[in-house]
């Protein structure tokens, strides 16, 4: 009942940008946090960025100052700013949100995105 759906992944040279977008459709009554993880080659998919309903944010350590999260709560959208990429931000990246499907229950499920390809060239 609820997708999230990615965009906006490519390749590009190292010391380039991409913007990552995130939509998330289908029953949602609020969204709290919405973060974004990403999965390198043999590698553990880890926490990038993480942004919570009232704004506040949070990087790992090697894509401070050049990452930025963001979101639209009108649109149910979160992007990733990404600058001065590098080789090792070569990975999938995935979208992940915590939604709230209904007003009248407090639970919140979290939901995965299929995640989109970012490909950092030397």
């Amino acid at each position: 009942q609820v997708q999230l759906v990615e965009s906006g992944g490519g390749l590009v040279q190292a010391g380039g940008s991409l913007r990552l977008s995130c939509a998330a459709s289908g029953s949602i009554a609020s969204i709290a946090a919405m973060a974004w993880y990403r999965q390198g080659p043999g590698k553990q998919r880890e926490l990038v960025a993480v942004i919570m309903g009232g704004g506040i944010t949070n990087y790992v350590d090697s894509v401070k100052g050049r990452f930025t999260i963001s979101r639209d709560n009108a649109k149910n959208t979160v992007s990733l700013q990404m600058n001065s990429l590098k080789p090792e931000d070569t990975a999938v990246y995935y979208c992940n949100a915590d939604i709230k499907t209904s007003p009248l229950r407090p639970r919140l499920d979290n939901y995965w995105g299929q995640g989109t390809q970012v490909t950092v060239s030397s």
